[in-house]
C-alpha cells in the first residue's frame, strides 16, 4: 500500500520525527500545496526540503535549504516560519490547533511565496502570507512533523499551488510593502508563465490590424484596431471604407503617445506637444487622456511653467474599471462594457465563430480571442463569467476544458470554484468525468470524490451515470475515507452496476438469475477483469449471516471465484465470533467509519423513530424528553404558547390541543412544525409518522421537507388532497420513495400547503400532536 493511501486514513507522528514519503512530493520544484488534517495540542510541523529527510530526522539539525512551518507553536499561541533553521515569521495565533478533534489545514508554496490557511479547500480561509525576498526554487517534499507532543494526521494531498495570476491573487496581501513591484516585470505590466498575452504587446503592430492612421506630411502609416479604439472613444469608422483615417495636421510622436495610451494605460510626451495630445484626444473623444492632459496643463500654468521645453512628461490613467481578475489584459482606457456590446451586436467583427450542432454562435475578434488564446467568448470580453443560471454546471464544465486545453489559467481557476460551490449529487459524476483527465484539477477531483463518497446511495441510485467513471476513479471513491453508506449489498450492487457497464441498475439477486443462462464473460465484456480488483472492497463480513449463505449458493458464487472466496471468508468471519486473528484487521473487516444506524419503522407510535433515539442521548441512558435534554430542537410557524409546545410534539403523551399557525413564507400562507436533530447528526428519512391531536381540523395538502441549512428544502413526501387522517387521536404513516429517501438532512418539517379540513373553514392551523421519522442516522 502507498505511503499517501496509507495516511489518507491516519498517521501518527511520535515527537521529534518526521514522516517522509516519494507521494509527498510536489509535481514541480518550488511550486505546490499540501493539504491535510491535523489532530495536535500544539506545534503541527511541516517541513518543505529539496530531498526527503529520515524518520528520525529533525527540522533544527537540517543543514540543506529548507522551509518549516510551525502551526500552534508556543503551546498554541504562536504561528511561525522558519528558513534554513531561522526563525523569519513569529506572529499570535492563538488557538489554532485542537486536540479534541481533526482540522483541516493547507499550506501553499508558489516561487517563495508562502501561503497558510484552514479549511479542507486551497486559497480560502487565508490565515496568513510571507514572501520569501530570497526564494528557494527547489523545494519539493513535504515532511511532516512534530515538536514535543504526537501529532495525527490524515487525508493528506499534494495539489498544485495556485499561480500569482489566479483569481484569488487579487486578495494576497504580501509582507512588503513594494510586493507590486516585485510581481511585475517591464513597464507593460504583469507576466507569468501562462504566455498570456496583453494588449500592450499589440500597440503598432500588424497582427489582425484592421484599421490604419496616415499621419504627417510624410504620411506615415501606422497599424492599429478598429475594437480597441472603438472601445476608447469616438472614432469614425462608420462609413464603408472606413478603415483609413487621414491626420496630415497631426505628427507622429502625437499620434504614438495617443496609441500608447489607448493600449497601455500609460504614456509620455515631450512637453511642447503636451497641448497637440489634448486636441487630439479631444477629436476621438478619450475622456481620460483628455482629463489627464487638462490637469496638468493646469498644475503647470499655476506654476507659470508653461513653455515649448523638451521635458518629457508621464501620463498615466487610474481610477479605471476594476475587473475580478487582476490579470485581465484590457487595460484603462478600453471600456469593457463596450467589447461586450461589440461581441452582442457583432460590430467590428473578423471572425464567425461555429459550434457543432448549433451554427453560428457568435461574431467575434481575433485580437480579443488572441489575448486569451482560446475562443472562450464572454470570458474573453468582459473579464469576468456571465453565465445563466440554468445548468450552469455543464456550462463550466465546458469552460473548463477548453480553458485547459488553450491554457487560460485564470479562467480555469475560476471554473473549477465555481463548479466547487454549486455542485450537488445530481451533477458530481458528470464532473468527475470531465477532470478526472486534466492534472491541474486535482483539487476539485478530491472535492467530487468526497461529495460521491459520502452521497454514494445516491450517486449509485438516482441515476447510472457512475458506470461512466474510468476504474481508477470509481476504486477511489470506494476507498475513500469518507465513503458513507445504509448496507454494503449497496456497495455490492453498484460495483456490479459499474461492471455490468449499462444504463441500468443492477442488483446481484437479479444478476444471480442472468447468470443462469448467460456465462460472466457475456454479462461483463471487457470490464470482467474489474471484479477482481473491485469485489475485495465490499465489506462481506459486515453483512448479516443469512444473506451471506444465500449468496454462498448463489450462480454469482459458482461461476466468479473471487466473489465465492470473499464470502466463504466473511462466513468464516461469522462463525469465529470474538476470537477472530490478526488477519482480520484488514479495511473489509472494519465498521466505516461513517456508517449510518438503521432506525427502521415497525409500527405507529413505536420506539425505534430517530427522535425517540434522542431522548435517550442515542442509545445511552433512559428516555427523557429530547427537547427538554436539548438533544435536538423544535419550532413551530408561531410564537410558542399553551397549545403550541415544541416539547409537547415529542413527548409520548397524547395532547388535547397542539397546533402550529400560519405564517407567511415568500408571500405564501405556511403553517409548520419543524424539528433540527442536531449540528452533528443526520437522516435519510424513508418513513415517518404523525398524531392528530383532538380537534376535528384535519390537514389534506401537506409535504414532509429536508433541510441541511434550515433553509433551502427538499421535498421528500408531497400530499395532495390526502383524507387519510379523518379522527382524533388518530396516528398515521407514510414511506419515503425514490432517490429523496438517500439524501441526508439535518432538519425535517411538516409544512400544511393548503387549508385544513374541519368544522372551521378555511383554516390554517397543523393540528398534530406527535411527529416521529424513520432512516438511516448517524
Amino acid at each position: 500500500m502507498g505511503f499517501v493511501e496509507e495516511i489518507k486514513r491516519s498517521l501518527t507522528v511520535a515527537p521529534f520525527e518526521c514522516a517522509w514519503g516519494e507521494e509527498l512530493r510536489f509535481g514541480q520544484p518550488g511550486r505546490g500545496c499540501v493539504a491535510f488534517e491535523a489532530s495536535a495540542q500544539n506545534d503541527v510541523t511541516l517541513v518543505f526540503r529539496q530531498q526527503p529527510g529520515s524518520q528520525h530526522y529533525h527540522y533544527k539539525m537540517d543543514s540543506s535549504r529548507h522551509y518549516t512551518v510551525i502551526l500552534g507553536s508556543h503551546r498554541n499561541k504562536r504561528l511561525r516560519i522558519e528558513v534554513d533553521g531561522s526563525t523569519v515569521v513569529d506572529v499570535a495565533a492563538l488557538g489554532l490547533c485542537c486536540s479534541s478533534s481533526f482540522q483541516a489545514y493547507w499550506i501553499s508554496i508558489y516561487d517563495g511565496l508562502i501561503s497558510i490557511g484552514q479549511g479542507r479547500h486551497p486559497n480560502t480561509n487565508l490565515l496568513f502570507q510571507w514572501l520569501d525576498p530570497d526564494p528557494n526554487p527547489n523545494v519539493q517534499y513535504v515532511g511532516l512533523s512534530s515538536w514535543d507532543k504526537h501529532v495525527g494526521y490524515r487525508n493528506v494531498s499534494i495539489l498544485p499551488a495556485a499561480p500569482r495570476n489566479s483569481i484569488l491573487w487579487n486578495h494576497i496581501k504580501h509582507a512588503y510593502a513594494d510586493s507590486d513591484q516585485r510581481l511585475c516585470c517591464g513597464k507593460r505590466g504583469f507576466r507569468d508563465d501562462s504566455d498570456q498575452r496583453l494588449l500592450a504587446d499589440f500597440l503598432e503592430s500588424w497582427d489582425f490590424s484592421d484599421a490604419v492612421f496616415v499621419v504627417g506630411i510624410e504620411r506615415k502609416v501606422v497599424p492599429a484596431h478598429k475594437i480597441v479604439l472603438c472601445a476608447s472613444g469616438d472614432f469614425p469608422f462608420q462609413i464603408a471604407d472606413g478603415a483609413t483615417i487621414e491626420l496630415p495636421s497631426v505628427s507622429y510622436p502625437v499620434l504614438h503617445s495617443l496609441l500608447e495610451y489607448i493600449y497601455t494605460g500609460s504614456t509620455q510626451i515631450a512637453e511642447w506637444l503636451l497641448s497637440s495630445l489634448l486636441e487630439l484626444s479631444s477629436h476621438f473623444k478619450i475622456k481620460s487622456l483628455v482629463k489627464c492632459c487638462e490637469e496638468i496643463i493646469d498644475c503647470l500654468e499655476v506654476d507659470n511653467k508653461l513653455s515649448e521645453s523638451g521635458r518629457i512628461l508621464k501620463l498615466s490613467g487610474s481610477g479605471f474599471q476594476d475587473h475580478k481578475f487582476g490579470s485581465f489584459p484590457l487595460k484603462a482606457p478600453v471600456d469593457a462594457q463596450k467589447i461586450g456590446q461589440f461581441l452582442a451586436n457583432g460590430k467590428h467583427s473578423d471572425i464567425n465563430i461555429h459550434v457543432n450542432g448549433h451554427g453560428l454562435v457568435a461574431k467575434g475578434h481575433k485580437l480579443i480571442l488572441s489575448l486569451w488564446s482560446v475562443p472562450l467568448a464572454k470570458f474573453m470580453y468582459y473579464g469576468e463569467l456571465k453565465l445563466d443560471t440554468r445548468d450552469i454546471t455543464s456550462v463550466l464544465v465546458e469552460l473548463l476544458l477548453l480553458s485547459d486545453q488553450f491554457a487560460v489559467t485564470v479562467l480555469q481557476f475560476e471554473c473549477c470554484k465555481r463548479i466547487m460551490e454549486c455542485l450537488s449529487e445530481d451533477t458530481v459524476c458528470s464532473v468527475l468525468q470531465a477532470v478526472s483527465s486534466i492534472p491541474s484539477c486535482k483539487l476539485l477531483e478530491e472535492v467530487c470524490k468526497r461529495n460521491f463518497a459520502t452521497h454514494f446511495d445516491y450517486c449509485t441510485t438516482a441515476c447510472t451515470d457512475f458506470v461512466l467513471l474510468d476504474e481508477a476513479t470509481f476504486k477511489d471513491i470506494l476507498q475513500h475515507c469518507d465513503m458513507t453508506v445504509t448496507s454494503e449489498e449497496r456497495v455490492l450492487d453498484a460495483i456490479l452496476t459499474w461492471c455490468m457497464g449499462t444504463c441500468e441498475t443492477f442488483y446481484w439477486t437479479s444478476l444471480d438469475k442472468l447468470l443462469r443462462t448467460s456465462t460472466p464473460e457475456q454479462l461483463f465484456g471487457e470490464r470482467l477483469s474489474a471484479i477482481d480488483t473491485l469485489l475485495p472492497l465490499v465489506r462481506f463480513p459486515l453483512m448479516q449471516l443469512s444473506m451471506l449463505k444465500r449468496m454462498e449458493r448463489s450462480n454469482l458464487a459458482n461461476q466468479i471465484q473471487v466473489f465465492r472466496q470473499l464470502v466463504a471468508e466473511a462466513i468464516e468471519f461469522s462463525h469465529a465470533g470474538h476470537w477472530t486473528p490478526t488477519s482480520y484487521e484488514c479495511d473489509r473487516f472494519q465498521h466505516r467509519r461513517s456508517s449510518y444506524k438503521e432506525l427502521q419503522y415497525i409500527s405507529d407510535g413505536d420506539s425505534n423513530g430517530v427522535i425517540y433515539y434522542a431522548g435517550t442521548s442515542f442509545g445511552k441512558h433512559q428516555w427523557m424528553n429530547p427537547v427538554l435534554a436539548k438533544n435536538i430542537t423544535v419550532v413551530a410557524s408561531s410564537p410558542n404558547s399553551r397549545h403550541t409546545d415544541p416539547k409537547a410534539l415529542v413527548s409520548k403523551n397524547y395532547q388535547g390541543t397542539c397546533f402550529a399557525g400560519p405564517c407567511i413564507e415568500d408571500g405564501k400562507k405556511l403553517s409548520w412544525w419543524m424539528v433540527d436533530i442536531g449540528q452533528e447528526h443526520q437522516l435519510m428519512c424513508n418513513y415517518y409518522t404523525v398524531r392528530q391531536d383532538g380537534s376535528t381540523t384535519f390537514m389534506r395538502s401537506w409535504v414532509l421537507q429536508g433541510s441541511m441549512d434550515g433553509r433551502n428544502w427538499t421535498s421528500l413526501r408531497v400530499h395532495d388532497d390526502d383524507a387519510t387522517i379523518c379522527h382524533p387521536g388518530q396516528f398515521a404513516s407514510w414511506p419515503i420513495i425514490g432517490p429523496p429517501a438517500l439524501l441526508p438532512f439535518r432538519f425535517f418539517r411538516v409544512a400544511l400547503t393548503g387549508p385544513a379540513a374541519g368544522s372551521v373553514p378555511n383554516a390554517w392551523n397543523l393540528c398534530i400532536c406527535f411527529l416521529e421519522l424513520y432512516g438511516y442516522f448517524r
